[in-house]
Order: structure tokens, then C-alpha cells, then sequence
């Protein structure tokens, strides 16, 4: 698990709020949604943290289908495109979730970790599971070694506030380090348009090119596990989520 210094994540994210729904194919995608609903396995009577919920396009997985769905964030700017989608939204860190112990049934997390301290934020989803409770932690991983190096720098260009990169072994380890049981890591592939998912509205021009550059001049492996493509100067690629999901005991 790569790590960098990251940027002022709250500045980051602000920038980016009212376009933030359109960064990238992933957060609006339908399938990605029900694929959320199915591994997470909430019931109506639950109560579910979404952490770091931005925009709550997690949050809309669960809204009128449970008992309620609380969001927490430390962007205030994408809460105002959250609330429809929320029960509940409460301003805090993920390091420190403002909730008492056994507050929740679920606890949900969609590329918020990488810009945390992951190891401090999933110990504090298990502190407010209660017991029997799930977490489900979701991130963009590395397929392996390979492509690694690769990925992480067009994941370190495309977004400076970021501080983890993953393997799926990584979520794995964070969760078994938490006291988490029967943690499985499930795969969930999309494709992006490079251009689109890279024009986040919070990053320079030098960097989307950065990022062009790498795919352009790409290894073999890193384009086979990619299934990178570049027809009339769109670039392709199928990329890979990693949903972590371990139970409170």
C-alpha cells in the first residue's frame, strides 16, 4: 500500500462539489449501485453510516430502503448536493466518527479511505458497528504488481489530495487489523473514458496530461490488465474496485 502527503483534502473536495456527480462513469453507474446494495446486504430496519459521503451517491443506494441512512463528511460544499439522498448528515472526520459505540447496523465507504488515515478510519467503523454489524469499504485497486506503479501515479496526477493506493490484499489486511471477521474482497470492473474521468475541475491541465502520457507510453502488462484502448485520441480503461467487507463479532 503506496502512500503519499496528499493535499488539503477539504479544499480538494470543495473545488470539485458541483461537478463532482459527472467526474467519472463510476458514480452515477446503475450497476455499480446494485452491486453496492447486493454485497453491503442491508434490511429496512437497519440504521446505515455512509462514511465520507460526499455527493451521497452511496447514500441513494439506501435512502426509503432503510430505517435510516446517515451521512458523514468534512465538506461541507458536497453535503449541499448530498441532502436528498441523506436522513441524516453530520460534519466530522472518519478518524473520528462523531457517533457513540454500537450506533449502526451497516457502514458504508466508497473512495473515502484513500484520503484518510485508513488504518484509524476502518477501526472506527468497527467501533460503530454493532455487533453482527458490516462494513463494506470501497476502493480503486491495483490488479497486482504489474500495473502498480503505473496506476498509482495516474491515481497520484488525477488527484494530489489522495494519500493511499491499493492492492486488494491492502483492504484485506486493514480490515483483519481492525478486528474485523469473515473479511472477503469482491471485484467490480468499469470502464472510463480517461479524458472525462480525468477533468475533475480540481486539477491542472499538466497533470491530465501526465496522465495521457502514461497510457500513451504504457507497458504491456499495465495494458493487458487494463484492456487499455486509444482510438481517435480517447483512452480506455477498465478499471477495478475493490469492495472490502468484513463483520463486528
Amino acid at each position: 500500500m503506496a502512500r503519499s502527503d496528499g493535499a488539503n483534502v477539504k479544499d480538494h473536495f470543495t473545488a470539485r462539489a458541483a461537478h463532482y456527480d459527472k467526474s467519472s462513469n463510476w458514480c452515477t453507474d446503475d450497476a455499480i449501485a446494485q452491486r453496492t446494495w447486493e454485497i453491503v446486504g442491508a434490511e429496512a430496519h437497519h440504521r446505515v453510516l455512509d462514511v465520507a459521503c460526499g455527493t451521497g451517491l452511496v447514500a441513494r443506494v439506501f435512502k426509503d430502503r432503510v430505517a435510516e441512512i446517515v451521512g458523514v463528511d468534512i465538506t461541507p460544499a458536497m453535503y449541499a448536493q448530498a441532502a436528498p439522498r441523506l436522513d441524516r448528515f453530520v460534519e466530522g472526520p472518519g478518524e473520528a466518527l462523531p457517533f457513540g459505540d454500537s450506533s449502526f447496523d451497516r457502514v458504508t465507504c466508497r473512495q473515502g479511505t484513500q484520503f484518510m488515515d485508513d488504518a484509524k478510519a476502518i477501526g472506527e467503523m468497527h467501533r460503530v458497528l454493532n455487533s453482527g454489524g458490516r462494513a463494506c469499504v470501497i476502493n480503486l485497486c491495483a490488479y497486482g504488481p504489474d500495473d502498480a506503479e503505473e496506476y498509482f501515479e495516474i491515481l497520484r496526477l488525477r488527484n494530489p489530495a489522495r494519500r493511499n493506493f491499493y492492492l486488494r490484499q491492502d483492504l484485506s489486511r486493514l480490515f483483519t487489523d481492525a478486528g474485523f471477521d469473515d473479511v472477503v474482497v469482491h471485484d467490480f470492473v468499469i470502464e472510463e473514458d480517461v479524458d472525462k474521468w480525468s477533468d475533475n475541475k480540481a486539477i491542472e491541465e499538466s497533470r491530465r496530461e501526465g496522465i495521457r502520457e502514461v497510457y500513451r507510453n504504457a507497458s504491456p502488462a499495465f495494458a493487458e490488465k487494463h484492456a487499455v484502448a486509444i482510438e481517435g485520441g480517447v483512452i480506455r480503461d477498465r478499471m477495478l474496485f475493490g469492495f472490502v467487507t468484513g463483520v463486528k463479532r
